[in-house]
């Protein structure tokens, strides 16, 4: 399956798994998916693993992500998303589109990391609330 996620309700984290084929509507379903997940409410922190992921939404595909996730915004509020990017490729992509994710999705805050434990460490170190800096 190409985009799994499991909700951590005692870190208060949502990880998230991209892998390939990655298709857009794969995407959009997985916001839907967390729109109806009960798990999904107050505020979470995101974990995103991309390393095994196609290339990222076109940014005309953007607006149709930012409306599903309008939705789910309705119950949860995002705070910050450590994205997870081996890949130098992938790696380079997810820099650029860190600050798009923070205007479109609302992130309190945005970083890309070369492993799940620099990923990892990053969120642990960062209040609830409050400046992400």
């Amino acid at each position: 399956m190409p985009v799994t996620y499991q909700i951590d309700t005692a870190t208060r984290r949502i990880h998230t798994v991209c892998s390939r084929p990655l298709k857009f509507a794969e995407v959009v379903d997985h916001f839907r998916a967390l729109k109806e997940d009960p798990a999904c409410t107050g505020q979470l922190d995101v974990l995103l693993d991309v390393s095994d992921a196609d290339p990222l939404p076109e940014s005309r595909q953007l607006e149709a992500i930012n409306t599903e996730l309008n939705a789910v915004r309705a119950k949860v509020e995002f705070g910050l998303c450590a994205i997870i990017a081996t890949r130098d490729a992938m790696f380079g992509m997810m820099r650029m589109f860190e600050v798009p994710a923070s205007h479109y999705f609302y992130f309190r805050a945005t970083r890309v990391f070369r492993n799940a434990a620099e990923a990892k460490a990053w969120l642990a170190s960062k209040p609830a609330t409050g400046d992400p800096a």
